[in-house]
């Protein structure tokens, strides 16, 4: 931006006279003008380039190591392990990457690009805007999309720019000619097919050599471009971000982990991922992990067996809030359902049927486990005989009290099943605990059972496995998804304000910890795509933006920002 001086100081003593002239009769000579050179801001600006080579996997580039990436990865932070999201098609990846919103909720996956409705529910799937469209919103810049691919195109037809092309080479083309005439362009997405296409004959594999050649021309396509950026008559006033990347690697029907190259002359080479052991900050009112819909299989109803179970440590000691449940908010003595809760240094379970006819709240200790320490929390329920239904708690596998509460009667509820704040007696909701290995068996395990395997690190080998219905282990580290790893059962969707955090190795005892956990802990999702792009722009992601993409080059600024 220029200021010129030399106008600023003839307007501001044109004014001067006028205003002199109002207040006084006096005349007074005009001072002369003062002529300055105009002081030039800097006009650096940002620019962005996304390149995919659909089909690619991490494992794969990394084997391979192609010149032109190679060259980019050298300043670059990069990972050979983008986490695949819970749907990973071309078109659900496609979203999540130019829209910075999981699956989990934009819940596009057919090639129209339309949201799916959510299974069992009939509530309307969410909207969301994509990248191109909060850019033409805050930045006066072009953008441009430039795939073979016609329902991408069309996806992102609010683009300034979309060359109809067929062909890899077409793409490198048109994206050379756009560099080479638009100076106005600010944010571009390229989309290379070819390397998908060859891996689907003969294998996503180095050793497929159709499936390396096509690798190898898609790097030669990108060293092109880079060229091409290089060449521009601006560039020497632009800052360009390049993002190499891929939608997933593999096939839809078998997609693998991608990868991720985001590449800026000022930043050095290091490679970022998860270390140690990743999990939520459970915190305040509204952040919650549910099962959104079980169609009845964690229903405990009036005669079922069953065992809840969870890892869990808390940052504070709180005034009784719950933390865990399938059950209703606890007034008084009324409750339906089961419910954990936490106050001042100790666990209880509450239950009850008030809204079945059964009799109102009865409450169990389980244990000292508000010490700010990892303990294991369990409850069971056991239909004994037709005149008692045992409820016994244990902390950390060994048993704290034990009660029939067969007079509670159903503790059926439409209440889903949740991990985070349930309102008792509308007391505080300062609430802060991290959670881990949540598990749900269809039966009740006996003492000895649980003792023995509190700490189990590997599930699959619980003597109980087969009755285990659900099993989160809360360790994704990323997304909104926390993914069910029993044999049956949901995954629980996470909303609120949710943050993941590194939690190093202060891990629970059914969490082998690792030595070698330092420095950030960083996992990128195709997500990380959209929301990288907005953070080069200077763009600030918005809470309503719903973005569930990190941007995670805001960790190293110190690099880049001078």
């Amino acid at each position: 931006m220029k200021i010129n001086y030399k106008k600023a100081v003839l307007f501001s003593t044109l004014i001067t006279t006028i205003v002199t002239g109002f207040i006084s009769c006096k005349k007074y000579d005009n001072p002369p003008p003062v002529f300055e050179e105009p002081i030039t801001r800097s006009t650096v600006q940002r620019k962005v380039i996304v390149i995919s080579i659909d089909g690619l996997t991490g494992s794969e580039l990394k084997t391979m190591a192609p010149p032109a990436i190679e060259d980019l990865r050298k300043t670059s932070k990069y990972t050979y392990d983008v986490i695949r999201g819970s749907v990973a098609n071309d078109v659900a990846s496609w979203a999540s990457m130019v829209n910075g919103v999981s699956y989990s909720k934009h819940l596009i996956k057919n090639d129209d690009f339309l949201p799916t409705p959510k299974e069992n529910s009939h509530e309307a799937p969410g909207v969301f805007r994509n990248t191109f469209d909060y850019i033409l919103q805050y930045k006066s810049l072009k953008t441009a999309i430039v795939s073979p691919w016609a329902n991408l195109r069309n996806y992102l037809k609010i683009a300034d720019l979309a060359p109809i092309v067929s062909t890899d080479l077409a793409v490198k083309d048109s994206t050379i000619n756009i560099l080479n005439t638009q100076a106005q362009l600010g944010a571009i997405v390229v989309n290379f097919r070819d390397v998908e296409a060859a891996g689907a004959n003969g294998g996503f594999v180095a050793s497929n050599v159709n499936y390396k050649n096509a690798v190898l021309k898609a790097d030669e396509y990108v060293g092109n471009i880079v060229t091409a950026i290089k060449a521009r008559k601006s560039y020497a006033n632009e800052d360009w971000l390049v993002i190499v990347t891929t939608n997933h690697g593999g096939s839809n029907d078998d997609p693998k982990a991608g990868f991720l190259i985001a590449s800026n002359k000022n930043l050095k080479q290091e490679e970022v991922k998860k270390s140690g052991f990743n999990t939520i900050l459970f915190k305040g009112a509204t952040v919650l992990a549910q099962v959104m819909n079980d169609n009845g299989l964690y229903d405990p109803g009036e005669t079922k067996d069953f065992t809840v179970q969870m890892q869990v440590k808390f940052n504070s000691q709180t005034s009784y809030p719950g933390f865990l449940s399938k059950g209703t908010s606890m007034i008084g003595s009324s409750i339906t359902g089961w419910m954990f809760r936490e106050g001042g240094a100790g666990v209880s379970a509450a239950i009850g049927g008030t809204l079945n006819g059964g009799s109102g709240k009865v409450e169990y200790s389980a244990g000292n486990a508000a010490d700010l320490a990892w303990h294991t929390i369990t409850l069971t329920v056991k239909m004994d005989n037709s005149t008692t239904r045992t409820l016994t708690t244990y902390l950390d596998g060994v048993q704290v009290t034990t009660a029939n509460i067969l007079s509670r009667k159903s503790l059926s509820t439409n209440e889903k099943l949740t991990i985070g704040y349930k309102n008792v007696d509308n007391g505080g909701t300062a609430l802060s605990f991290q959670g881990a290995d949540l598990c749900y068996f269809n039966t009740a395990l006996d003492a000895a059972t649980i003792l023995a395997n509190k700490n189990l690190k590997d599930m699959t080998q619980h003597p109980k496995y087969a009755n285990l219905i659900g099993y989160w282990p809360i360790d994704e580290g990323a997304e909104g998804i926390l993914n069910n790893k029993a044999p049956g059962g949901y995954n629980m969707e996470l909303s609120g304000p949710y943050t993941w955090v590194s939690l190093g190795t202060d891990v629970p005892g059914t969490v082998t910890p690792d030595p070698n956990a330092k420095g950030k802990s960083i996992l990128l999702t195709p997500t990380t795509v959209g929301a990288t792009m907005l953070y080069w722009l200077n763009i600030n992601i918005l809470p309503e933006f719903g973005m569930d993409g990190n941007p995670f080059l805001n960790q190293f600024e110190i690099e880049f920002l001078k």
